[in-house]
């Protein structure tokens, strides 16, 4: 039987008031399943990869049939851990981006932010397991879950080998107890095979320096050359480096393409533009599950960059945190798209 990659982080609902306010008034509030790492895990068993998933929710009816939704779309959820009293939610207006300042977070106390080191028996948990993804959202929680998560990627790195992905996603308004990302995610990317951000968030959260002639020129891929090789040699066991680059354009519009460097060579992706898109959300963490499944399954590197960059780019256009585009529909779109 194939290894699972295992995701692990806080299952969230996003709230989606309209800007207007009219949900006040109208008693319609729309919600979607969320969180960057649930994200990640239902797009790779929608594509086939061997999906589990770790969390902690209280048990409850609703809890429970979030766990059965996540089981419908062919993710293990039998290591979910109940316990505690609290799901997270965040509210976020339609159409904006998580970095918008109209993001409001509901966490604090939740079940997921209650874990504690020494609470989970992490090598039951990394049974069958091959692969584990986390993301920075997790560490940006509290100090107790840093630690945390310290001690889950020693426990998959030392004892169990496992090969290990993050996102560096940046989310200013939970870093809040009192110390800076780079005080705490060297120590966690260290562990890492697979490092996925941007040039912001490596400045942010590892040190790497952005260098401000390349960025004001719009000379965006030297720059992620630069910065993927200062990753690997501030961070040895780091094998992937991947930036994405999304930038609006006019009202509404988007530019988007990436960039995986790897065996000391940069590939870049197709670059996709559009003037109008529907849903920011998950978009990031669809590509992360492109570059997951692609590595996982042995594909070469420019196909598995393609694929996850067409991936993340369609996930725009869907109207919920995780993305639902069968893996043949993203390689029809790819063979259909004019370059």
């Amino acid at each position: 039987m194939s290894k699972k990659v295992l995701s692990f982080g806080e299952l969230l609902l996003r709230i989606c008031p309209d800007a207007e306010g009219g949900w006040v008034k109208e008693n319609v509030l729309p919600f979607y399943v969320g969180g960057a790492e649930a994200n990640v895990a239902t797009a790779l068993a929608l594509w086939g990869v061997p999906s589990a998933y770790f969390t902690a929710l209280p048990d409850n009816l609703l809890c429970r049939q979030l766990a059965s939704y996540l089981e419908e779309k062919g993710v293990d959820t039998s290591r979910i851990l109940y316990q505690g009293d609290r799901l997270g939610l965040y509210f976020l207006p339609k159409g904006k981006d998580l970095k918008n300042a109209s993001v409001i977070y509901d966490r604090a106390h939740s079940s997921f932010a209650a874990l504690r080191p020494g609470a989970v028996d992490w090598d039951a948990v990394l049974e069958d397991v091959g692969w584990l993804h986390f993301s920075a959202i997790s560490p940006a929680l509290s100090a107790e879950l840093a630690a945390v998560c310290k001690e889950l990627l020693e426990a998959a790195s030392a004892r169990k080998g496992l090969t290990i992905s993050v996102d560096l996603n940046y989310r200013s308004k939970l870093w809040q107890y009192g110390v800076s990302p780079v005080e705490v995610m060297p120590g966690l990317v260290e562990h890492c095979d697979l490092v996925m951000g941007n040039l912001w968030a490596a400045e942010k959260m590892l040190g790497i320096p952005v260098d401000e002639e390349l960025v004001g020129a719009g000379d965006y891929l030297p720059h992620a050359l630069m910065s993927s090789q200062r990753i690997m040699e501030q961070f040895p066991r780091v094998k992937y480096v991947a930036n994405t680059f999304r930038f609006d354009k006019g009202a509404g519009g988007i530019q988007y393409y990436t960039a995986l460097y790897t065996g000391g060579k940069l590939y870049n992706s197709v670059e996709y533009v559009s003037e109008k898109i529907l849903d920011k959300v998950g978009s990031g963490d669809c590509y992360m599950a492109g570059l997951i499944r692609g590595l996982y399954t042995g594909e070469p590197v420019q196909d598995t960059l393609e694929f996850a960059t067409a991936a993340a780019y369609q996930k725009l256009y869907i109207p919920s945190d995780a993305t639902d585009m069968l893996a043949g529909d993203v390689k029809k779109f790819m063979s259909a798209y004019e370059r």
